[in-house]
């Protein structure tokens, strides 16, 4: 009963978000950067609700994040195993993300934490993005 809401069925994580979504609308002209981690991996989405399009993503399972995820470990682990669930690799998403929407011309978003805690790989997300570029 825990993981679920008294309420339609719903997660604590699913009436967060919801509650969010009504306050944070994305357009044409300033996106919203959605963050969602999983238990194996991170994913970042540009998005234009007005258009109902994703118009830039990144995430964890693409080569250019593990390239540099792998370089990161490589350093700090002396040879250590490739984490795509951290909060290094969570930051590397983030400029991957912002990089490829400064490269189409996106400079100012609005941030959807997804309902998730603004800490740990989500705020990761986020800084990132912002070092790349993109203004909250």
């Amino acid at each position: 009963m825990a993981a679920e809401a008294k309420q339609g069925g719903l997660s604590r994580r699913e009436r967060r978000k919801l509650r969010l979504r009504k306050k944070i609308k994305g357009s044409d002209v300033v996106p919203r950067v959605s963050a969602f981690k999983s238990a194996k991996h991170t994913y970042a989405q540009l998005i234009s609700d007005q258009s109902g399009r994703t118009l830039v993503s990144a995430s964890t399972l693409d080569q250019e994040v593990l390239q540099a995820v792998a370089a990161l470990n490589g350093e700090q682990l002396k040879g250590g195993t490739r984490s795509s669930k951290g909060v290094a690799a969570a930051f590397q998403v983030g400029l991957a993300l912002g990089r490829r929407a400064v490269e189409k011309g996106y400079r100012k978003a609005v941030f959807d934490r997804n309902g998730f805690i603004y800490h740990g790989r989500i705020k990761a997300v986020a800084e990132g993005a912002r070092q790349a570029g993109l203004v909250f």
